[in-house]
Parts: C-alpha cells; sequence; structure tokens
C-alpha cells in the first residue's frame, strides 16, 4: 500500500480528459494511494459553452467534481495533469492556475513532487507532446521531478508512443482513436513510485 497522496488535475472542455482523469485515478487507486480528481476553474463565457452540446453537457455532468485548489497542491506528494493542447500550448484555464502558485513556489512548497501530464489533440500531429513540454516547463521553475513515463513499459508503444505522457487523438464525435487506458494507469504508477523514491531520498 502507497502512502502517497496524488492529485490528478485536469482541464476538459467535452471529457476527453476527464476521462484520462479517471483512469489516472483508477491505476494510483491500485497501488493503494490517496487520490484527488479536480478539475480547474472554467474561463469560457456561459454564453460559448451554451453554443456547444457537447461542451455544457460535460459541464453539467461534472458540476459537482472539486476545482483544485493551492491547498491540494501543497498536499500532494505526486501530481497528474491531463490537459487538451490549445496551439501546441496548454488552454488559458490550465495556464491561469498555475500562475496562481507564485506563493507556494516561492515558499518552497512544490519543489521535489513528482509530476507528469498527458495531453489530447483532435488530430495525430496537433501538438500533443509540445503541449506536454509546454506544460513541464512550469514544473522546471517549481523545482518538482518529471516523471515521463519514457519507454518504461511495452505498453507506451501499442499506445501511441509519446515518451512525455500518455497523449490521444479524438475525432469529431468526441472518440478516442487509441486505446490509453493502460498506458494511463502505468504512468500513474511510474508517477507514484517516483514520489515513493523522492520520499525515501529526503527522510
Amino acid at each position: 500500500m502507497s502512502n502517497i497522496n496524488v492529485a490528478v488535475i485536469y482541464y476538459s472542455s467535452t471529457g476527453t480528459n476527464y476521462q484520462l482523469a479517471q483512469w489516472a485515478k483508477e491505476g494510483a487507486q491500485e497501488l493503494g494511494a490517496a487520490v484527488k480528481v479536480l478539475k480547474v476553474p472554467e474561463l469560457a463565457p456561459q454564453e460559448a459553452i451554451d453554443q456547444n452540446p457537447a461542451w455544457k453537457k460535460h459541464m453539467e455532468e461534472t458540476k459537482d467534481v472539486p476545482e483544485v485548489t493551492l491547498d491540494d497542491l501543497e498536499w500532494a506528494d505526486a501530481i497528474i495533469f491531463s490537459t487538451p493542447t490549445r496551439f501546441g500550448n496548454i488552454p488559458g484555464q490550465m495556464k491561469q492556475f498555475l500562475d496562481t502558485t507564485g506563493g507556494l513556489w516561492f515558499n518552497g512548497k512544490l519543489a521535489n513532487k513528482a509530476v507528469s501530464a498527458m495531453s489530447s489533440a483532435s488530430n495525430p500531429h496537433g501538438g500533443q507532446e509540445a503541449t506536454i513540454l509546454a506544460l513541464y516547463n512550469t514544473m522546471y521553475h517549481w523545482g518538482a521531478i518529471v516523471a515521463a513515463p519514457g519507454y518504461t513499459d511495452p505498453i507506451i508503444f501499442s499506445s501511441g508512443g509519446n515518451p512525455y505522457g500518455t497523449s490521444v487523438t479524438v475525432d469529431q464525435e468526441g472518440n478516442m482513436q487509441e486505446d490509453v487506458q493502460a498506458a494511463v494507469k502505468h504512468q500513474a504508477k511510474r508517477t507514484i513510485e517516483v514520489a515513493e523514491w523522492i520520499q525515501k531520498g529526503t527522510k
């Protein structure tokens, strides 16, 4: 049983990254970790959401998912992010939240957290890798330890082969084109493993 606290932080407009977050939670719980699935606050105007039925439906379905707070970051030993790409970068919703972490960073509260990230886009070369790498830039400033999956398990190859973090392609109907459930769980477990190494090394 792991004694690691895991925060799975996601942004999702129509549900893909919410699903990735749920699989990450399952993987972490299989090791006995304490897990919170948390969403970043939505910044889009309600009028924009209402014009997209899938977006509106997902917002209603996840209205009870708690929004992430700075206390959640301090609580977590390991943090897994899941976010769609926006022009090869993280969405404004995720960036806005990360920009609120300056106080924790200044006081050294984010150093030595094990972190990892996942992403999605609507075509195979839509910026998934660039989005994950862009998010990791913030993690390096935190002093966090990036726990990328690399090619540490054969499942990485069969799920798309992204060494930076699990990523998926989503069609216009919202269907994932790659089977990544096992890869997400592996990534979550690897992140916990790295967090345990850090914990043992700092005691």
